[in-house]
């Protein structure tokens, strides 16, 4: 009797050091203490590269430029008048190859005649709110994550939850937990272009978005609510009225992902489990799946994710231009978007490798991120199939807002080879895009947002 006793006590003993272990946040200290001063402390570089084509960071953009007019839902352009440093294009790609995604060397393979990228002189803009940097700097030493890695805790709030990264999941979280403003409103369209080019309006919708883990007050809600979204679809005709919603948490496992839909023909809502995974998104027409909206969305089981390191990429940056003032005639191209409305600039990227588990089922085999050090939200993504093919890529082009401290970064282009298709996502309504106070915890129950859009 007495030899099981010390036997359940080794184990309850063993059990308690890994638990204790695993809560051990994984930055010391002294690597913490590199913050603010080798390192941002959202965890960047502060230096600039040894050629000067990128910059030193000296703190972001905010200050707006003299036209640019308040709460009027468009940016104005503070690098408007700036000129291309270079153009890549098929004849000089090999030049520029090792930083190049696989989307991008295969449209300019692909696509000689017609697809180019305009590289601009690089600019640092992204800048946060001083609470935002100092919850940064906290969450280094005292966030941990939870289920290897699927999870966060909450001691995780209102900052980057690893400025430090050590695996691929910390940087996975840094993209899912990014500061873009705690509550923003769009009305945009989505669009396809098919096989022959021609161009379709998939949806247009009024969506709002809030990150309670950036909140400062949460007014009843959950503190393991990290992200709630819902949207209203406005056109087509036949999808007029449809709702859909999603809220993620910060431990999925303790706490899954509750998606929701209402559709006013059954006149109910429904709960929507199959808003995840590989599951085509059918207000953007199919052309991308659950978890890559904005890249990447929701739960990290069915792949393993490493962290490759850093690297030197060109990004879709400071897209002003693609934002607002490309009209929607001059986006599209029948094989690709328009190049002239994209700003192409060099910035350090955190590289992610996710490859498939064994005995886990999704359309791809492998995947590869690239954020921006600097956001992390402004990237580029390439998905391959069973046969190593590339199967589908994004380039998720970004923005500061200025006049608030926030990186922004939702307008997207989706290219399908597989289906020899693409789509243009989140592409803003004029004066589309709005910094807005959050909603009462209590408008925020999906009856509640049901019974006032029906009203409308």
């Amino acid at each position: 009797m007495k030899t099981i006793k010390i036997n359940r006590l080794l184990i309850s003993c063993v059990l308690t050091a890994v638990t204790l272990q695993s809560a051990v946040a994984s930055v010391t200290p002294e690597e913490a203490a590199k913050l603010g001063q080798t390192l941002t402390f959202f965890g960047a570089e502060i230096s600039g590269n040894a050629e000067g084509t990128i910059p030193a960071y000296t703190g972001g953009l905010r200050t707006a430029p003299a036209e640019f007019k308040e709460n009027s839902g468009v940016w104005a352009n503070p690098y408007k008048g700036e000129s291309p440093v270079v153009r890549i294009d098929s004849k000089n790609a090999d030049q520029y190859a090792d930083k190049l995604s696989a989307g991008q060397k295969h449209l300019l393979a692909k696509y000689p005649d017609t697809f180019y990228m305009d590289i601009y002189p690089t600019h640092r803009s992204a800048a946060f709110p001083q609470k935002v940097l100092d919850a940064s700097k906290r969450n280094a030493t005292e966030c941990n994550t939870t289920h290897e890695g699927l999870g966060v805790d909450t001691a995780c709030r209102g900052g980057i939850p690893f400025p430090i990264p050590k695996t691929g999941k910390e940087l996975m979280w840094n993209q899912q937990l990014r500061y873009q403003e705690t509550t923003t409103t769009s009305a945009s369209r989505s669009w396809v272009v098919n096989a022959n080019g021609d161009r379709i309006m998939a949806s247009q919708q009024k969506t709002y978005v809030e990150v309670p883990y950036y909140m400062d007050d949460l007014d009843g809600r959950d503190e393991r609510i990290y992200w709630n979204v819902w949207s209203v679809t406005q056109s087509p005709i036949r999808k007029a009225g449809e709702l859909t919603g999603i809220v993620d948490y910060l431990d999925p496992i303790e706490k899954p992902r509750y998606a929701w839909s209402y559709t006013p023909g059954l006149r109910r809502i429904k709960k929507a489990p199959e808003f995840s995974y590989d599951t085509p998104v059918s207000s953007m027409g199919g052309v991308t799946f659950f978890d890559e909206l904005f890249v990447f969305s929701g739960m990290m089981d069915r792949f393993e994710y490493k962290l490759v390191g850093k690297k030197e990429m060109y990004l879709p940056y400071n897209a002003y231009e693609l934002y607002f003032e490309c009209d929607v005639d001059e986006q599209f191209m029948p094989k690709h978007a328009n190049p002239k409305c994209w700003r192409w600039e060099l910035h350090r990227v955190w590289e992610v490798e996710a490859t498939l588990k064994a005995g886990t089922r999704h359309v791809y085999d492998r995947r590869t991120y690239y954020f921006d050090e600097d956001n992390y939200g402004t990237g580029l993504y390439d998905a391959f199939d069973k046969s190593g093919e590339l199967y589908r890529s994004i380039f998720n082009a970004g923005i500061q807002f200025y006049d608030v401290d926030a990186p922004y970064s939702v307008k997207n282009v989706v290219y399908d080879f597989n289906k020899g298709m693409y789509a243009l996502l989140n592409d803003g309504l004029k004066g589309g895009y709005q910094v807005v106070k959050p909603l009462s915890n209590r408008n925020m129950n999906p009856e509640v947002i049901v019974s006032k859009q029906s009203a409308r």
